[in-house]
C-alpha cells in the first residue's frame, strides 16, 4: 500500500480493532474499544469524603461547550459530544447529594464535579 492511500485512515484503527478482537475474546462479548464510534464509555471515579462527593471523569476528544451536566440529588447525568465521540452516563452516587450546591471544572479532558452531602431527612414529630 502506498503511503498517499492511507491518508484518510486513523492511524491507529488496526490497533483498536485488534483490542477490541481480543477483549471480545475474553470477555465472550462485545466490547467496544473504538475511539472513533459513538456510545464511548468514559472512565469515571466517585470519591466521598466526609462532607463532600467528588465525580471524575475522563472525556477525551470533548470540547467544554460539548458537555451537559444534570442532577437529581442521586445520580449525576453526563452527556458529552465531541467530534468522534459522544458520552452519556448516569453515575448513581454513594449518598444523596445536594445538586444545587454543585460545583464543576474540565480542564485537558477531566471533568471534576463537586457536591457537598446532603442534610439527613428530618426527624418528624408525632403530636
Amino acid at each position: 500500500m502506498r503511503g498517499d492511500d492511507r491518508d484518510d485512515r486513523d492511524p491507529f484503527d488496526d490497533l483498536f480493532r485488534e483490542l477490541e478482537r481480543m477483549m471480545n475474546g475474553m470477555m465472550g462479548g462485545e466490547v467496544d474499544v473504538h475511539p472513533g464510534e459513538s456510545g464511548t464509555k468514559a472512565h469515571v471515579d466517585v470519591h466521598e469524603d466526609g462532607e463532600t462527593v467528588r465525580v471524575v471523569a475522563d472525556l477525551p476528544g470533548v470540547a467544554k461547550e460539548g458537555i451537559d451536566l444534570t442532577c437529581d440529588g442521586k445520580h449525576l447525568t453526563i452527556r458529552a459530544a465531541g467530534d468522534r465521540r459522544e458520552y452519556d452516563e448516569r453515575v448513581h452516587l454513594p449518598v444523596r447529594v445536594d445538586e444545587h450546591s454543585a460545583s464543576a471544572t474540565y480542564n485537558n479532558g477531566i471533568l471534576e464535579v463537586t457536591f457537598e452531602r446532603a442534610a439527613d431527612s428530618a426527624n418528624i414529630d408525632l403530636d
